[in-house]
């Protein structure tokens, strides 16, 4: 078969401010034939989107394509001028980003966003292009597809948004798809429906595509072959299964290693002996009856009758999916959204509502991570300010005090001491989240609020992160309240695991209890979400009751019933509809608010 897309010895160069040009991709030759999916995986920096925008004719900012051939089918795209690329971009390549928050406009309604690029390039009359946009809103499984394109951006969920981030791209029948982390972001629920709206596509289309990732399990779905890069250059090559099963280079061994395992389901005595231990510890943060949400006249409420507790030392995951209300939970926390109803308890004391409000030991004790360290650091500031401001504030710490700590709290986070000088800018994805940690442990505080610290991350650099955690945890005995949709990572050292869903607590108890049976039917679908390391498990998972269940319903904020009741494969008419579910206590510790008895909910086991 003749590649539809081949590259052959493809330089790529980049320029500092006021530096000189210098290789980022170097020398690399790859091809993709008609219907394949060719995944580029590795670490952050390695070369994999400036590699996958080259086959657009396409270089960032900064950068250049300096030498190189890009043939696509009979096209040799370097010989192009800015205006034939940009035509070829309209028609025959396209791109789907991995933010398409950031990549539709809010002011503008989806169903002429999506039709756009026909409508500018001339392809089809706009009447054909909204038919065409119609039916690739059927076949990527979105609700309502005769009137979604009426919407506007933020009237439809995430997950729905990357999957019409995908019809934008694919509405102008282009022969090579390009997705660069469309699913990182992601839940594990809504990350299986956009996955399988893409195989369907490409397979029904005979599209070829460049899947850009660092997850490797998401790899083990989609790819039909796979390219390991690392520094500008590609490592290695070949069948996904050879690669992901049998890799030869001791860097790709290094990208499998660090794959987090599936949650685990059962636990030694010495693990359970350890949450009995912590289960008599002095809660150092509760919720209590918390109910919160947005608006000043109408408000929408997102949580409704909280409880949960965190004690000293202690790391409480908090799992669910896109608006389910994880960060507000920790956002009214940390007072910056002052709760409805209900306490927030800082060792016993209620805490005021807003921050302002609160006293300054108060905001010391309590610090929050953000999940972009991007927006969260001041680009303008040194590391050293960044740092230093937090010291001065809370600690009165000037001078050769606060540039001490400084280097303190660098070595702390792994950081080198001389980084105390440099931009925001000149460093990586995980040495800004480093930096972010650190700005947080400087007040000395008593518990960290981390919201998706490591969802942006490439594996290697996640997996880092969370060793730093740890470490920290088990060196200053700070609390930790973990907010992520990776329950591989939440598992791998939560001492308990709070799962909320629509605003409500579904399940909480130790990790022991919530990742054994009996589970929550929502936690079960969650656990059964969790993409495997390997080929087919995609259509596997597809087939379960869980997965056809989950996948047809929608969240819905509610106070009528349970709220899980349109998407539960164990859902009782008449009563979970009606009803609000009752909490079951199946040990000391572990709650389960299900109209189910628990008998019932034994013999729901997750797919792991």
């Amino acid at each position: 078969m003749n590649a539809l897309l081949d590259i052959k010895d493809l330089w790529v160069e980049g320029r500092p401010p006021g530096g000189y040009y210098v290789p980022i991709v170097k020398g690399i030759s790859l091809s993709v034939n008609p219907g394949e999916v060719l995944a580029i995986i590795g670490e952050s920096g390695s070369g994999k989107t400036t590699t996958a925008l080259a086959a657009l004719g396409y270089a960032r900012p900064g950068c250049r394509i300096a030498s190189g051939e890009i043939n696509l089918g009979d096209t040799e795209v370097t010989a192009l001028t800015h205006e034939q690329r940009r035509d070829l971009r309209g028609n025959q390549v396209a791109y789907v980003a991995q933010s398409a928050a950031a990549a539709f406009n809010p002011a503008l309604r989806i169903g002429d966003q999506v039709t756009e690029s026909s409508r500018i390039h001339g392809t089809m009359p706009q009447t054909q292009a909204q038919a065409l946009a119609a039916d690739l809103y059927r076949r990527l499984d979105l609700p309502d597809p005769e009137n979604i394109g009426r919407r506007y951006p933020h009237q439809v969920s995430g997950g729905q948004l990357q999957r019409l981030m995908a019809a934008m791209a694919l509405s102008s029948q282009p022969q090579l798809l390009v997705l660069d982390e469309p699913t990182t972001a992601l839940d594990v629920t809504t990350q299986i429906e956009v996955l399988t709206a893409f195989k369907d596509i490409i397979r029904d289309r005979n599209t070829a595509a460049i899947y850009v990732t660092h997850d490797l399990s998401v790899v083990a779905q989609v790819a039909d072959r796979i390219l390991v890069m690392l520094g500008g250059e590609i490592v290695e090559q070949g069948d996904t299964e050879d690669i992901l099963h049998r890799p030869q280079h001791d860097y790709t061994k290094t990208l499998m290693a660090a794959v987090r395992p599936p949650p685990r389901m059962t636990a030694s005595q010495d693990d359970v002996q350890a949450v009995d231990a912590a289960g008599r510890a002095q809660p150092v943060l509760e919720v209590t009856d918390l109910t919160a949400g947005y608006g000043r006249v109408l408000k929408t409420v997102v949580l409704r009758d909280v409880n949960m507790s965190v004690e000293r030392g202690q790391v409480v995951g908090i799992i669910g999916e896109s608006g389910c209300g994880k960060s507000t939970l920790a956002r009214v926390m940390a007072g910056l959204l002052p709760q409805m109803t209900g306490t927030v308890l800082h060792n016993g004391v209620a805490l005021a509502p807003a921050a302002r409000n609160r006293a300054k030991d108060d905001l010391r004790r309590m610090q929050i991570v953000f999940q972009m360290p991007d927006v969260a650091l001041n680009p303008t500031h040194r590391v050293r300010d960044l740092l230093g401001r937090p010291l001065q504030y809370f600690l009165g710490l000037n001078g050769d005090a606060r540039d001490k700590r400084i280097s303190e709290l660098l070595e702390m986070v792994e950081l080198p001491a001389d980084f105390a000088s440099r931009f925001p800018a000149e460093l990586s994805g995980g040495q800004k989240q480093r930096v972010n940690l650190a700005r947080a442990l400087g007040p000395e505080p008593d518990i960290i609020l981390c919201d998706e610290v490591t969802s942006a991350l490439d594996t290697v650099v996640g997996a880092a992160i969370i060793k730093l955690l740890k470490e920290l945890e088990s060196r200053l005995g700070i609390a930790n309240v973990f907010i992520s949709h990776d329950l591989s990572t939440v598992a791998s050292f939560a001492d308990r695991i709070v799962v909320l869903y629509a605003g409500k607590v579904v399940e909480q108890g130790s990790t022991l209890d919530v990742l054994s049976p009996p589970f929550h039917p929502y936690t079960n679908l969650l656990l059964s979400s969790v993409p495997e390391l390997r080929t087919g498990w995609l259509e596997d998972v597809m087939q379960t009751r869980e997965a056809i269940s989950g996948m047809t319903g929608q969240v819905k904020l509610t106070d009528v019933g349970c709220p899980f009741v349109n998407r539960c494969p164990l859902a009782i008419k008449g009563v979970c509809d009606t009803e609000p579910p009752p909490k079951r206590a199946p040990s000391p510790g572990f709650e389960i608010h299900c109209h189910r008895d628990v008998s019932d909910l034994d013999t729901t086991r997750a797919v792991h």
